[in-house]
């Protein structure tokens, strides 16, 4: 969550009083929360679980462009005038509990509500810093920073209560889309850093602090 200048806002709380225009639902691990084309008619808010964002080219690549977890918000380009379809497919890579909004509501509750609409324009440019981040580490860091990044940014490492946490359910083959590399690259990195204590997996990956020392310098420290 974000803070407010005076205290931190509840987004979750707020979004269970509007009136109308809501529906919460829950989805299974690889369903369709929206489909790229699909109408764009509603925001959707995550109150559980995590879900990947992934686009189709037109010949039929698939890339995965963002990784959103609990209290984060999705599918906000329907707000944008004239955008009347998907840009992308949202699917939930865990069991989610997501509320829906429809446009109408969230577009009022901007208008009436000052202390929603400050928390969520503060979401729409941290989202942005994360996209204009997520393209300077692909321009310019390996892949094993950006496996590392990649890592570090789906644990949450170094938000606040969070020093260190569990990541459960992304495959090999998920973080190597949105890396852009390969399933066998990323397989090679894991083990690089498992070695090393940065990270431990057994079915479901947890990650440590020290694998910053990835990202912050050329190389993880020796054994």
């Amino acid at each position: 969550m974000l803070k407010g200048a005076d205290q931190r806002f509840d987004p979750k709380t707020f979004l269970a009083s509007v009136n109308g225009g809501r529906t919460i639902s829950t989805y299974r691990k690889g369903e369709t929360v929206f489909a790229q084309g699909g109408t764009a008619d509603s925001v959707f808010y995550i109150q559980k679980g995590k879900i990947k964002v992934t686009v189709i080219s037109e010949n039929g690549k698939e890339a995965v462009v963002a990784i959103l977890g609990k209290d984060e918000f999705c599918g906000e380009g329907s707000l944008v005038v004239g955008q009347n379809r998907r840009l992308a497919t949202a699917t939930a890579i865990t069991d989610c509990e997501i509320m829906r909004l429809d446009k109408e509501a969230m577009i009022r509750v901007l208008h009436e509500e000052p202390a929603f609409s400050k928390f969520f324009v503060e979401h729409l440019l941290l989202r942005t810093i994360r996209v204009e981040e997520d393209l300077v580490d692909q321009l310019f860091n390996s892949s094993e920073k950006r496996l590392a990044r990649a890592l570090l940014l789906l644990a949450n490492v170094g938000k606040e209560g969070k020093p260190e946490a569990i990541i459960t359910k992304v495959t090999q083959a998920t973080l190597a889309e949105m890396i852009g590399t390969t399933r066998p690259r990323v397989s090679f990195f894991m083990n690089k850093f498992r070695k090393l204590g940065l990270i431990s997996y057994n079915g479901r990956i947890e990650v440590h602090s020290s694998l910053l020392s990835v990202v912050l310098h050329d190389h993880p420290p020796d054994q």
